[in-house]
């Protein structure tokens, strides 16, 4: 069993000790010391990063006898002893995201019942899941919750009660715990138990956000960003906020209107196109063989909108007898292709050809197929029946 110096205090980020064994294992080494500050991956936390001598520390494990295991990309002698310096920027960050989640977990514990059923912390993101629903005006107010208790400057308190006290306690825990248990208590707001490294006083995170809430597993998926990373989260979005008040020309308080004119006026535009890509459609029709001539319509146009591509194509199937197909695109880009058959053609026949001869993607029914071709006009034209 290893000697875990950040269960008593997580600052210690420089330590000493012996190599009590190094083994391969696959591209690295397993090295087990007598003691040791670094935290492994446990609780759905991530380990701890730094140095062992000049060594980068690549992984930590814990096994279940208590053991960790720390995985080098070289050995370190057996019995000599061995520098170690926990990485303090990645310590601190996840002392500050896992406290925040505790102050999370324990005030919807206490308004709603609600347990925490899971949990993750890593150098990307960090979630926690609970066995219950939230509205987004409880989430607000949760926020607000939590950032007060930070502002009360509460203490937080990590030990081990007696067996005694321990019975006697009524604390949160997600799993049956043999042996020692180690309970994180921050007074009033949440009493835990946990394995891994936290902050000495609730104003040490600084700031909580929660920056996502979704339904997961019949209850909530919170994700959560808490000290420096709230601070850079709002920094960005300080940023985008910033170049879209510049480009808009409006204070950030009208963006969203800015945003929703911009829309709007874009799709009286597009509205306009389509009604003149539909007239200009119908003119092209004009050009082709009458059904007289041909049983089958077909036409080549560029880029159109679906909806002046269908309407086209209608068009014809009540007059030709047989397929009437439209391809709008490119030789360079493909085609997109909507087609109609007549009263006695199956354009599911169609549609096999063209996906046996040129791979087309599309699909239907006898009346109607469309899809899409990656192939050029005199190709297509090559195996239309």
């Amino acid at each position: 069993m290893t000697e875990k110096i950040y269960d008593t205090n997580p600052h210690i980020t420089q330590f000493e000790a012996t190599v009590l064994s190094c083994v391969p294992v696959n591209d690295c080494f397993a090295v087990i010391l007598d003691r040791t500050a670094f935290f492994p991956e446990e609780g759905g936390q991530g380990s701890d990063s730094g140095t062992l001598g000049s060594l980068p520390v690549l992984h930590v494990s814990i096994g279940k006898d208590n053991t960790l295991t720390h995985f080098l990309p070289s050995p370190l002698p057996v019995g000599e002893k061995v520098s170690g310096t926990v990485d303090w920027e990645q310590r601190f960050d996840y002392m500050q995201q896992h406290t925040g989640e505790h102050i999370l977990s324990g005030l919807m514990h206490k308004k709603w019942g609600y347990d925490n059923v899971g949990f993750h912390l890593s150098n990307d993101y960090t979630t926690l899941d609970v066995n219950g629903s939230i509205s987004l005006e409880d989430i607000s107010e949760l926020e607000k919750a939590a950032n007060r208790v930070i502002f009360e400057n509460l203490p937080v308190k990590a030990y081990f009660p007696s067996p005694e006290e321990l019975s006697s306690l009524s604390y949160r825990s997600k799993i049956e715990i043999e042996g020692a248990v180690r309970i994180v208590e921050i007074p009033g707001v949440d009493l835990c138990a946990c394995c891994a490294p936290h902050v000495d006083t609730t104003d040490q995170i600084g700031l909580i956000k929660i920056t996502e809430a979704v339904s997961h597993r019949g209850g909530m998926r919170l994700t959560i960003k808490c000290g420096m990373r709230a601070l850079a989260d709002y920094g960005t979005d300080l940023s985008v906020l910033r170049l879209l008040s510049n480009s808009l020309s409006v204070p950030f308080e009208k963006i969203p209107d800015a945003v929703e004119h911009l829309k709007q006026e874009a799709f009286e535009k597009q509205q306009r196109i389509n009604a003149l890509q539909e007239k200009l459609l119908l003119q092209s029709l004009s050009s082709l063989p009458s059904y007289v001539e041909t049983d089958h319509a077909v036409l080549f146009t560029e880029p159109m909108d679906v909806k002046a591509v269908r309407n086209a194509v209608n068009t014809l199937t009540a007059s030709y007898p047989g397929y009437s197909v439209l391809f709008s695109g490119s030789d360079d880009t493909g085609y997109t292709f909507i087609a109609g058959g007549g009263e006695a053609f199956d354009c599911t026949q169609l549609a096999a050809i063209l996906r046996e001869k040129l791979s087309a993607k599309c699909g239907g029914s006898k009346k109607m197929i469309q899809g899409n071709v990656n192939a050029t006009k005199e190709a297509i034209l090559a195996v239309l029946p």
